[in-house]
């Protein structure tokens, strides 16, 4: 039975307020030329558990809709991909993300046990430093003008080849933090495997065809059709102990045609709702109190991955271009840290506590400078 209309009025004044203050954010990040993400961040560690103006906000709901931004998220980075782009980008982009994964997941991991972490919790922190944020720098480009850059192609299979190794990483340490062995590490790998092959086996070939299942002259019929889909197959993923936010993601590779475009209409503005949920809501959960602790090893390591970093970007895009300034643009833009990284830390704040902070400040850091390096050359 429903609660009294008192009840519901509460809920709708804290839920207005939270929406109103982060969409004063989404100004002021634009105003000053800075990711979103770094000041919804700094909003949910100001009013969680600890902070300066501590509320007591519906944590339930707002959780419901931080799970469903990361799945938007990655379903429109999807969607920048047709199949035969990303067939194409993977061809191109291996080599590119072997260098990715030997220069940026070791830091990561060893800064984990030099702080005396265990081999699982630092395997954790290595992924937090390899993986960019794809919505950051997707978004960067667009904002730049870059799109159409010698050095983007290469950045964009990076991005997509990071995301695809998730698809793997995800079930692996999943089944590490429930305390699974051998065999169910290579059961969850390997479903995880043959479900991102056959899904994209089944975008580069038959994406087309779906596409104009799903295909309408109504928006009302495309957005319920997409944002089931997408829910859908992330449900279907997670049960299978592969990540939802992967499940998304081959779901946007999967569309393609003018229901792409349609559908990235349609659903920008609820990605960008929830999405601005999702970063708000990671910062509550943070107590800022254990932040200072694990500045100087955040900074130290903000530091050591972004230099890795551009030199990834750096040496992947010498097979596009010549131009130095060009290669150089490659590897700054691939700084940020984001959604991904928050999505790992959010795996392992329970067997370390400490990963919750040291992640909250890292992808801080990352998320602010990115965005700066990648305007300081043009």
């Amino acid at each position: 039975m429903p609660g009294p209309p008192s009840d519901y009025s509460h809920l709708f004044i804290e839920l207005g307020c939270a929406a109103v203050g982060l969409a004063f954010l989404a100004r002021l990040s634009r105003r000053l030329g800075l990711s979103a993400i770094s000041l919804y961040l700094l909003a949910g560690l100001a009013f969680g558990n600890g902070g300066l103006l501590p509320l007591n906000l519906t944590k339930g709901f707002i959780q419901l809709g931080a799970e469903i931004g990361v799945l938007l998220l990655l379903f429109m980075l999807g969607l920048e991909y047709s199949g035969e782009n990303l067939a194409r980008g993977l061809r191109k982009g291996v080599s590119g993300a072997a260098i990715d994964l030997l220069l940026n997941f070791p830091p990561g991991f060893v800064a984990g046990l030099i702080l005396g972490w265990s081999p699982l919790a630092s395997v954790l922190l290595g992924g937090i430093t390899l993986v960019t944020s794809s919505g950051i720098v997707a978004r960067l480009l667009t904002e730049l003008k870059r799109m159409d850059a010698p050095e983007t192609s290469t950045v964009l299979s990076i991005l997509v080849l990071e995301d695809l190794m998730m698809a793997v990483y995800l079930p692996m340490v999943a089944v590490l933090i429930v305390g699974g062995g051998p065999q169910k590490i290579l059961i969850s790998v390997g479903i995880a495997s043959a479900t991102v092959l056959v899904v994209l086996f089944i975008a580069t070939r038959y994406g087309n065809s779906f596409s104009s299942l799903v295909a309408h002259q109504s928006d009302e019929v495309v957005l319920l059709s997409i944002f089931g889909t997408v829910l859908l197959v992330a449900g279907v993923a997670q049960h299978l102990q592969v990540s939802a936010a992967i499940g998304a993601f081959l779901v946007g590779i999967a569309v393609s045609g003018p229901i792409s475009e349609q559908s990235h209409r349609l659903l920008t503005p609820l990605r960008d709702l929830f999405a601005a949920t999702f970063f708000f809501f990671f910062g509550l959960e943070i107590d800022p109190r254990t932040l200072p602790p694990v500045l100087v090893a955040a900074a130290v390591l903000a530091v050591i991955t972004a230099a890795s970093k551009v030199m990834t970007g750096y040496w992947a895009a010498r097979a596009q271009t010549s131009d130095r300034r060009a290669r150089l643009r490659a590897g700054l833009s691939l700084v940020p840290r984001g959604e991904f990284s928050i999505v790992i830390a959010g795996l392992g704040v329970a067997i370390e506590p400490r990963l919750g902070s040291l992640s909250a400040a890292y992808v801080l850091l990352m998320a602010i400078a990115g965005p700066i390096l990648a305007r300081a050359v043009r």
